[in-house]
Order: structure tokens, then C-alpha cells, then sequence
């Protein structure tokens, strides 16, 4: 019952408002700022409870949740009342905790409705080259735990030019690094692609689908092609293997719970884990959303939950196991819900 609690606790803390600080509160460790993911665009910590961990943007002057400190005992409140008795902030390396994630580029071609990332400001790309990332992890490792290393990128010039970044980098950091793991999360276009990654030294893969339907997908994506993402899963299991393979699933834009226990079905099936992730809205996207699928009912705890325990039924189902993943979102688990990891 307890777990139940604490699980429904993180669901509430990740698809809630922001975090407000104590006045004069100096954080132990540096803060993240992200380009990427649901956080992009956003000064965000790391704060953990009961084993579960969450991401949170922050701010001195206002947020839906509080931080309280008593004497170094920190513990929580949600618009004034009691919410987490006993939290924790955990150090990022870059981006997540325990990992050394990058965005290559924030910049993109193509353009999601729901992706914050190229709507950013130019300036904050960080503009990072193969010898910066790989220095850059090599003085994490020296310095902290680092399970992992990862990689995203938007895409820039062509899907080609950019898995070239994406073979170069990881190339360079696997002859630094000979054995920690290595994620990519690429747009890919064709079978070669998928090859030339895991020949660079990848050894998990994340390609999105996004959407479980095919409709909405058009309608938020309607530059990139649903028919040849999911064929190019399918690849991805022959040549990373089971369980090496995963894929963002969004829910909160008009999907139905059906459709994407659907698509779960279907990946875990071909041995592709799911990363089912609720949809954030913001100021960076809003407009962008509202174009593309009109106002969306805002995701709530029980539905979050409810898809959740459909995922592990499924992962359990097919031999699959989130704990099994070493890069990337899995293996971060501050934005979403993860099976095996937090219930």
C-alpha cells in the first residue's frame, strides 16, 4: 500500500507544476540546464524519495510545490500541504543523474509540435564537439558514478549528416570508453543508419515513435514518416537485440488507452521497450500543440498510473525488464513512470 502511494506520489510530482525554493537555498550540486527532453528550456534538479526520483524545474519565486528546509532535512509541500516527508537532491553528471547525456545539437529540421528544443533560443546551443563530450565525460567519470553514456541530437542539414555526428561521436567516445555503455536516440532513415551506430560501438538504440496512432502522429510529425520508424524498430531488435531497443511513446494527445496498449503490445512483442511518457505542456509549446491537435484534457495521476501497470504487464509478458537498460530515459527514469524501477 506504501508503494502504491509513493508511486502515485511521483506520478503527481512529474506531471505538476514546478518546484519553489527556500529563500537564499544554495544547491550541493550544479543544476541542469536542459536542451532536450521535457524539461528543455528550463533551469531543472533532481530531487528523490523512497527510491523514486523526478526532475523538476525550480524557482525562487513561485511553484506548485514547495521545498522546505529544516536544518538540512528537506521535505516537501504541494500548494501548502504536507506531500513528501523526507526528499533528497542527487547530483546530474550531464543532463541526468548517473549519466552523461548530450545533445548534440538543439537545432532541427523538421517540426514536432510537441518538441521545445529547436524553439529555444540559438544561443543556448551548446555547440559541443567530439573532443569536448568525450573530455567532458572522461572528468565526470573521475569525479562521480557514471553508469552511461547517451546521445540525442534534432536534425541538421540531413538525417544523413546528422548520423554521421552520431557514428562520430560515438565512435570517439567508445575508444575512450571500451566499456561503458552507450546510448543513441537518432532520427534514422534506413537499415544502414541503424548499422552504422551499433558498428560505432552503440549499445542501445531509441528511435520514436511518439504517437500510437497513426492520425495524430501525422498531425504533430508531419514531416517524418510513421510507416518507416516502425519498420526500422523491427531492424533495430536484429541488430542491437532484445531489450536494446527503445521507443517514446506519448500519451495525453488524444490517443486512446486502447491504441497505445496496442502499440505495447506490438513492441514488446518484437522485443522493443516502450518509454511511455505523458505529454508536457509549456509556453515554448503550446501554441505549436494547439495547432496541431486543439486542447488536450491535461494528463492526470490515475491515467499515467493505469498506463504504467498495462506497460509492465506487457514487459512481464514477453520477458522484457526496464532494468536491464543502461542509457538514456530508462535508465534516468526522472520524467516518467518506470516499470521494475519504481513499482
Amino acid at each position: 500500500m506504501e508503494e502504491d502511494m509513493n508511486v502515485r506520489k511521483k506520478a503527481e510530482l512529474t506531471l505538476g507544476g514546478g518546484v519553489k525554493l527556500p529563500e537564499g537555498f544554495v544547491f550541493p550540486y550544479r543544476l541542469s540546464k536542459s536542451t532536450a527532453g521535457p524539461g528543455a528550456g528550463s533551469t531543472s534538479a533532481v530531487f528523490s524519495f523512497e527510491g523514486h526520483r523526478v526532475k523538476k524545474s525550480i524557482s525562487y519565486e513561485s511553484g506548485e510545490f514547495e521545498l522546505r528546509d529544516d536544518n538540512g532535512r528537506l521535505s516537501m509541500t504541494r500548494n501548502g500541504e504536507s506531500f513528501l516527508g523526507d526528499v533528497k537532491i542527487e547530483p546530474v553528471v550531464f543532463h541526468c543523474p548517473e549519466q552523461a547525456f548530450f545533445n548534440l545539437d538543439q537545432r532541427c529540421i523538421f517540426n514536432c509540435a510537441f518538441c521545445a528544443s529547436p524553439k529555444l533560443d540559438k544561443a543556448l546551443n551548446k555547440g559541443y564537439t567530439d573532443e569536448d563530450i568525450v573530455s567532458m565525460t572522461k572528468k565526470a567519470v573521475g569525479e562521480q558514478k557514471v553508469v552511461s553514456v547517451s546521445l540525442t541530437s534534432g536534425v541538421i542539414g540531413s538525417i544523413d549528416d546528422t548520423v554521421r555526428r552520431f557514428v562520430s561521436c560515438t565512435s570517439e567516445l567508445r575508444k575512450a570508453f571500451p566499456d561503458l555503455p552507450i546510448g543513441v536516440e537518432p532520427y534514422v532513415s534506413n537499415e544502414d543508419h541503424v548499422r552504422a551506430l551499433k558498428d560505432a560501438g552503440a549499445t542501445e538504440i531509441k528511435l520514436n515513435i511518439q504517437s500510437p496512432n497513426r492520425e495524430i502522429f501525422g498531425r504533430i510529425c508531419p514531416e517524418l514518416d510513421y510507416d518507416n520508424i516502425l519498420r526500422l524498430l523491427r531492424y533495430a531488435t536484429e541488430v542491437f537485440g532484445k531489450g536494446k531497443v527503445t521507443s517514446n511513446m506519448i500519451f495525453g494527445m488524444g490517443e486512446t488507452d486502447e491504441e497505445t496498449e496496442e502499440m505495447m503490445e506490438l513492441f514488446c512483442s518484437s522485443g522493443i521497450i516502450p518509454t511511455v511518457r505523458a505529454l508536457r505542456v509549456n509556453p515554448i509549446n503550446r501554441d505549436s500543440l494547439r495547432n496541431a491537435i486543439g486542447e488536450q484534457p491535461r494528463v492526470d495521476a490515475d491515467r499515467a498510473i493505469k498506463l504504467a501497470r498495462i506497460q509492465k504487464d506487457k514487459l512481464e509478458k514477453y520477458g522484457l525488464d526496464t532494468r536491464e537498460c543502461r542509457t538514456m530515459c530508462i535508465e534516468c527514469a526522472c520524467c516518467d513512470l518506470a516499470p521494475f524501477r519504481d513499482f
